[in-house]
């Protein structure tokens, strides 16, 4: 077999009907705002725990939309509660909420 020096990547393709969402479309019901979230980033680049830690609050929040729980609760457990993501959100989301819910929500996976 030749090699020509590149491998073919497995899909990278999110097939959302194969997770399992309930608990997304808890949070969903309990903070309708969050569908207006456009996922700019900026409660990602103003993130004190993000600055001193791996955190990242838009990956963790997409992830927990998406059905994909694992490793949740204990990226959300990083989160100082310290406010700066809510006070440069753009659409005005209560971040420091959607932390707590997901905790609440995850404490159990």
């Amino acid at each position: 077999m030749i090699q020509w020096g590149f491998n073919i990547n497995q899909p990278r393709a999110i097939n959302l009907d194969k997770n399992d969402r309930l608990v997304a479309d808890r949070i969903l019901e309990q903070m309708p705002e969050l569908e207006a979230c456009i996922a700019c980033g900026s409660c990602t680049a103003t993130c004190t725990a993000g600055n001193l830690t791996s955190f990242n609050f838009r990956k963790v929040h997409t992830l927990v939309r998406r059905g994909e729980y694992k490793g949740a609760y204990e990226e959300m457990n990083k989160c100082m509660l310290c406010g700066k993501c809510r006070l440069v959100c753009p659409r005005g989301i209560n971040t420091r909420g959607v932390v707590l819910l997901i905790k609440q929500e995850l404490g159990d996976y």
